[in-house]
Order: structure tokens, then sequence, then C-alpha cells
């Protein structure tokens, strides 16, 4: 596994959904309507970063993937379980959801060429 491209999707992917949970503290149509949906998608770029810049075959690009994909979601759910924004069980199917679409993610980044 690619550590450096692992550890950057995490980060970026960590830096959107903590910027998406501190905005659906404040803004509630964010955290109404946008929680689910935004932190997937966080979670499936997060999945596309990683597949894309480890070089990797399909089982490894698909792990990292995965990885990427849950750990930026269990983070952000965390914070927003700790501002009581959501329930905890919204940590367990939450970070479960994000894992399958870091997956997706990284499909779509395997599958796509990378330019140059």
């Amino acid at each position: 596994m690619n550590r450096k491209a692992l550890t950057r999707a995490v980060i970026i992917g960590t830096v959107l959904q903590l910027i998406m949970v501190v905005a659906g503290h404040y803004v509630p149509v964010i955290k109404n309507q946008g929680f689910a949906v935004g932190g997937m998608a966080i979670s499936l770029i997060a999945g596309l970063l990683y597949a894309r810049a480890a070089g990797s075959g399909w089982g490894d690009s698909l792990l990292g993937a995965a990885i990427a994909g849950g750990a930026c979601a269990l983070i952000g759910i965390a914070v927003s379980v700790l501002l009581k924004d959501v329930p905890v069980m919204i940590l367990i199917v939450g970070t479960l959801s994000s894992v399958v679409t870091g997956v997706i993610g990284g499909a779509i980044g395997k599958v796509i060429p990378r330019p140059g």
C-alpha cells in the first residue's frame, strides 16, 4: 500500500469532511440535506485520489480507497456526533457507507486514464 498516497487522500478527505461538518453545525440545510450525500461524495473523492496517486494494481487501489473513504468519514462523523448533530449510530452506518463509496471512487480512479 502506498502510504504517501493514503495519507494525502485521508488528509484531504478529512479536511473536506470537517469543513462540511462545521458548516452543517451552523447551517441547517447543510446538516439536514447535505450530510449523507456530501459525506459519501467526499469519501468517493478520497478513494479516487488514493487510486490515482497510488498507481498500483486493482486490489491495492480498492483497499486503499476503502480505507481513505472510511477514515475521513469516521473522523468527520465523530466530530458531528460530538457536536450532537447526528446520533451515534450514524458513526457506524455512515462510516460503512463511506467505505463503499471510497471503493467506488477507487474503481473510478482506476478506470479513468492518468494524464501524461
